[in-house]
């Protein structure tokens, strides 16, 4: 099996954190995994995206993808590229009232006001949600990879990070 997320968002959001934690959890669970960066010079606010393919096998995907499985969309300023990539069904995790489910086309959306459970770990309260609804890897592994990666000058945010990756997850699990 063979998956796919784009994730798209703006600078600041975490979405290069999220799409490494997501990446490195998989590799560390033995499976293949493939990560694709893309964003802008500014350090907030510009473009911010990523790829991230995920297999049990060898890959046969490259991370820069014509098409996806799903999405996760932390703000809708770019949010529509990554949308027209995602195949009829898939799911896709967006963050209002940042993005308007309703505008959105032939998708599984699951809807999480990430900004209003953890404002400074957005991009974590997303990965939670996503990871709850593809099952993609094991929650513990999310924590792990996420204090791996985390500089020595953030690991005091290691816990609220934990803590906004368990919020993801019951936000969508209360919806369902």
């Amino acid at each position: 099996m063979e998956r796919e997320v784009i994730v798209s968002g703006v600078g600041g959001q975490g979405i290069q954190l999220l799409a490494k934690t997501l990446a490195l959890a998989a590799t560390r669970e033995g499976r293949h995994a493939m990560l694709s960066a893309d964003y802008g010079g500014e350090m907030r606010g510009g473009p911010s995206k990523a790829s991230v393919v995920i297999g049990d096998g060898p890959l046969r995907a490259l991370p820069v993808l014509p098409s996806a499985w799903s999405a996760i969309v932390a703000h809708h300023r770019f949010g529509e590229a990554a949308l027209a990539r995602v195949r009829p069904g898939g799911p896709v995790v967006v963050n209002v009232p940042l993005v308007d489910p309703a505008q959105l086309g032939d998708f599984q959306v699951h809807a999480v006001d990430a900004g209003s459970l953890a404002p400074q770990a957005v991009g974590f309260v997303l990965l939670g949600a996503y990871n709850a609804v593809t099952g993609l890897v094991r929650p513990s592994s999310l924590v792990a990879a996420m204090e791996e990666l985390l500089p020595p000058y953030r690991k005091q945010h290691a816990p609220a990070n934990a803590r906004a990756l368990s919020l993801g997850a019951e936000a969508v699990a209360v919806a369902a």
